[in-house]
């Protein structure tokens, strides 16, 4: 069925369905979701004609992925949080401040060599090709358990790179737009540094207007996401009117000042922007993806793989290690930084912008910038991802640490029990919304993180592949469900737990039993566990000896709650009401103990 035939309300259907399918489905799998989004783009374009974005959309289509792209980079400008990047460390910097220029040279000379495109082509892509792509390095480190130093260190670049690369690719086209579309090179300079000037003046304003705005509560609470939208909008019109593509570095500006200003209401702010660079990435990789002709794909050819190769094995890797010397980094540290890279949807997205614009300014093979950010996309994820996890395991980079416990929910006794899990070296991190309610965990030295859990800047900025279970312990049954129904896939069913719930209470308003995660122990819920310890029940640990084995404890302590096993390995396994309990010879009994059975702990 060709794409005519499909009226404008189905083929949105059609485009929203593809994308944010394809993002479900690959949450379901555990796969990148550039993957199936670029294999749905393809299917629904090239193979089957059910979308052709040029005859769809006419005139329209550039224009729809421009604004797109603003968004996403304003969205890219928003995660830049420069106290942030003081906190990450000196390696994160250097990969910032020395590693992004080195990786634009090198990744230039790449495609220059080796795809063999023009100069102006090539700056401007490897400009792009700087940003590495958070949303697809924070699965490979989830499942390769890379050890915490290079997987934080890779984590962060990704986050930072992400505007970098962006700026660096804008500014490279408006100097090849300034010097296209000038008679002499004093004319392409004045064109430049006005568009220049005029996008980071309008940008920074904004930036500047809108802090203050909902700092003085010139804006209600229910306005500001709108507000802010429509701000990204008049921003990337006003200045796009300059110079072209001066827009995308305005609404960038404005985006990092936001995100530097303090504003109370930002983390409302960025989760807009999570829910709408969602709707806007998926759409726009689908468009892209379906946009690919044959013709461009089969001008594909050794040179591209040899582009690929170079940037693989050669611009990444000399980029990092000569950033990277001088840290105390080991070499096994530096060679897995220097080897992991894949790119994401940015990289795709702003390389199909600039390649229809660098054809538009009369640069023949701007055409050839999509196709070969796919390639390298598809390449890189694949490369990386099959390779991360033997060769982090082959440098000795593989955390032997045991799985640790994500906790959410910071009451009293949830402290308690993660004291006596970090006791046991048990790695353990407690988040919640509220500040307040940390301070229990802060005064106990108790790794805390505040913020929503589910947020997608809780999974750029947390280390979660060090934790290899969740128990939501709030007191909110519906909160608790949902975080083990979202986390179930990422960490399994098996190690997804939280409190018993208050059926008993609830009646028809309960949860289904099928929604949430496991509950451990007796199933105890909140009120009960606040109680108890409120009556002085404290959470022991007491290890068993070859004389007194796990029947002998449960028969001196017959009105504990025994809430799991710390195995003598350091791995700890919670109980489940189905689970076959028992225990060895050096495992640890944690369970919820009784004032009287305080003398008998430890």
């Amino acid at each position: 069925m060709g794409s005519a035939t499909l009226e404008p309300a189905v083929l949105f259907a059609v485009i929203g369905c593809l994308g944010i399918g394809s993002q479900w489905l690959a949450w379901r799998l555990q796969m990148p979701a550039i993957v199936l989004m670029l294999a749905a783009g393809v299917l629904a374009g090239p193979v089957f004609g059910l979308i052709s974005p040029d005859e769809d959309f006419g005139d329209l289509f550039r224009p729809i992925v421009s604004v797109a792209v603003a968004v996403i980079l304003f969205e890219g400008g928003l995660t830049l949080n420069f106290k942030e990047l003081r906190d990450a460390g000196p390696a994160v910097r250097r990969l910032v401040f020395s590693g992004a220029p080195l990786a634009w040279l090198f990744s230039t000379l790449a495609i220059r060599y080796g795809a063999g495109l023009s100069w102006e082509s090539s700056i401007v892509f490897g400009g792009i090709l700087v940003v590495t792509g958070p949303t697809v390095v924070t699965p490979l480190l989830r499942q390769a358990r890379l050890a915490p130093r290079p997987a934080s260190i890779l984590r962060w670049e990704a986050i930072v790179n992400d505007p970098v690369g962006a700026l660096a690719a804008v500014l490279a086209f408006e100097v090849i737009a300034a010097l296209y579309g000038a008679s002499t090179l004093t004319k392409a300079a004045e064109h430049l540094v006005i568009g220049v000037v005029v996008a980071s003046l309008v940008g920074y304003a904004a930036g500047w207007l809108i802090a203050k705005s909902f700092k003085r509560a010139w804006v209600p609470e229910y306005m500001k996401v709108p507000v802010l939208f429509g701000a990204v909008l008049a921003v990337y019109a006003s200045t796009d009117s300059v110079l072209h593509e001066s827009g995308l570095l305005a609404v960038t500006i404005m985006g990092i000042y936001i995100a530097n200003a303090h504003l109370p209401s930002l983390e409302e702010l960025k989760r807009f922007k999570e829910h709408i660079t969602i709707i806007l990435v998926s759409g726009v990789f689908i468009l892209l993806a379906s946009s690919l002709k044959w013709s461009m794909v089969a001008e594909l050819n050794w040179r591209a793989i040899a582009f690929v190769f170079a940037i693989v094995f050669l611009a990444r890797p000399l980029a990092v290690i000569i950033s990277l010397t001088g840290t105390d980094l080991s070499w096994p540290e530096k060679g897995i930084i220097a080897w992991i890279g894949p790119r994401g949807v940015v990289a795709v997205a702003v390389a199909g912008l600039f390649g229809a614009r660098l054809e538009e300014l009369g640069v023949p093979d701007g055409q050839t910038l999509a196709p070969l950010a796919f390639a390298l996309v598809a390449a890189t994820v694949v490369i990386h991802g099959f390779s991360m996890k033997p060769l982090s395991r082959a440098l000795g980079l593989t955390s032997t640490e045991p799985p640790g416990v994500l906790i959410v929910g910071g009451s009293r006794w949830a402290v308690d029990l993660a004291t006596d899990l970090r006791d046991a070296k048990i790695p353990v991190l407690m988040t919640d919304r509220n500040w307040f309610r940390l301070r229990y965990a802060r005064e106990a030295t108790i790794p805390v993180y505040f913020g929503e859990i589910l947020s997608e800047a809780a999974e750029h900025t947390l280390d979660l592949n060090r934790y290899g279970m969740v128990f939501a312990a709030t007191d909110n049954d519906a909160y608790n469900a949902l975080i083990c129904t979202e986390f179930g896939p990422e960490f399994g069913r098996n190690n997804v737990f939280q409190l018993g719930r208050h059926e008993q209470t609830e009646g028809d308003k309960d949860l289904p039993v099928t929604v949430g995660g496991r509950t451990f122990g007796s199933g105890t819920d909140y009120e009960t566990y606040w109680r108890r310890h409120s009556d002085g029940w404290e959470f022991t640990t007491t290890r068993l000896g070859e004389e007194y084995g796990l029947d002998a404890y449960l028969a001196d302590r017959p009105e504990v709650e025994v809430l799991g096993l710390i195995r003598a390995k350091g791995d700890l396994v919670f109980w489940t009401s189905d689970a076959q309990r028992s225990a060895g010879e050096g495992d640890r009994v944690l369970a919820f103990s009784p004032p009287k059975d305080k003398a008998n702990g430890k």
